[in-house]
């Protein structure tokens, strides 16, 4: 009898994982002791176990971690586009993952020729796209960028190098608004002005900061156009200091994880000005979702 709890979420210590003895028992030892069609919602399983008690899933935990089946290196993903057996002991599928390759400082054309084809964007028949895509992310990842955290982006990025990005908006401008008085705490009041084709929206709206007010007034601008960004929602929002020595002059990493209900994707932004790097992420996730939407409904 084996006693432990999916995650290993318990007291102190915690438990046994059983989303890392359960594919072992299987899989390695040949334990007749799951179904293999319930062996392939591991993955679900274990996410929807940390959704529910609400704690973000662990990226580097085996079998259903997102990092699990994740390759960076342009050596590495040459290999494994080649045999995936030579760095993978199982097939992610069997656990209901899938294989991540990442587009960093270290990758090579294979990454890219890999990422391109997983994201459906096309680098021409000789592929010579990816090495200027390349390049543009080593400068990216060393201004402060980084895009294996930030897919969304990434895609996004890949379709402007490649000329096949078609903005479902523009910024005209935006300005935000932080007041607080002895009274009550703080609260942000944001307008911003789009262009959408040949329509310009104004509107305006508040939020709990600054962040939260850009967010609401965007979707207000954007509803009667695209009414599905209401299906959208903010799962996390990050703030990293890149350099510290600068102090509050440093320049900064904020990465927005949002959700559908079909899809979980990251968007990144960096500038010094922690607004500006919020409205490049907020902008990218919304671009994002309806260039997802457009892609669906072409199927």
């Amino acid at each position: 009898m084996v006693q432990g709890t999916i995650n290993g979420y318990g007291e102190r210590c915690g438990n046994a994982d059983l989303t890392a003895i359960i594919p072992i028992l299987a899989l390695k030892m040949d334990k007749d002791c799951i179904s293999r069609e319930n062996l392939e919602r591991l993955q679900n399983l274990s996410r929807f176990i940390s959704e529910t008690a609400n704690v973000p899933p662990v990226n580097s935990r085996p079998f259903v971690g997102k990092s699990a089946f994740a390759h960076k290196g342009g050596v590495h993903v040459n290999a494994i586009m080649k045999n995936p057996m030579a760095y993978e002991h199982i097939s992610s599928e069997l656990v209901g993952n899938k294989r991540r390759v990442i587009v960093s400082e270290q990758s090579g054309k294979s990454n890219i020729e890999y990422k391109a084809k997983e994201l459906g964007v096309d680098l021409g028949k000789d592929g010579a796209a990816g090495y200027q895509i390349v390049t543009s992310i080593k400068d990216l990842e060393d201004y402060g960028f980084e895009f294996d955290a930030a897919e969304g982006s990434l895609k996004l990025i890949m379709e402007k190098l490649t000329d096949q990005f078609v903005p479902h908006f523009e910024l005209e401008s935006f300005r935000v608004v932080v007041e607080k008085d002895k009274e009550r705490p703080c609260y942000s009041h944001a307008m911003i002005k789009i262009r959408m084709g040949n329509k310009t929206e104004i509107t305006s709206a508040e939020g709990e900061g600054p962040v939260s007010a850009l967010d609401n007034a965007l979707r207000k601008a954007l509803a009667t156009t695209f009414p599905q960004v209401d299906d959208m929602h903010l799962v996390d929002f990050k703030v990293r200091v890149i350099d510290g020595m600068d102090g509050t002059d440093a320049k900064v990493r904020v990465l927005i994880e949002s959700w559908d209900e079909n899809n979980i994707f990251s968007t990144i932004g960096v500038s010094e000005d922690i607004i500006e790097a919020s409205w490049q992420a907020l902008a990218d996730s919304f671009q994002y979702k309806l260039s997802l939407d457009n892609k669906n409904k072409a199927k």
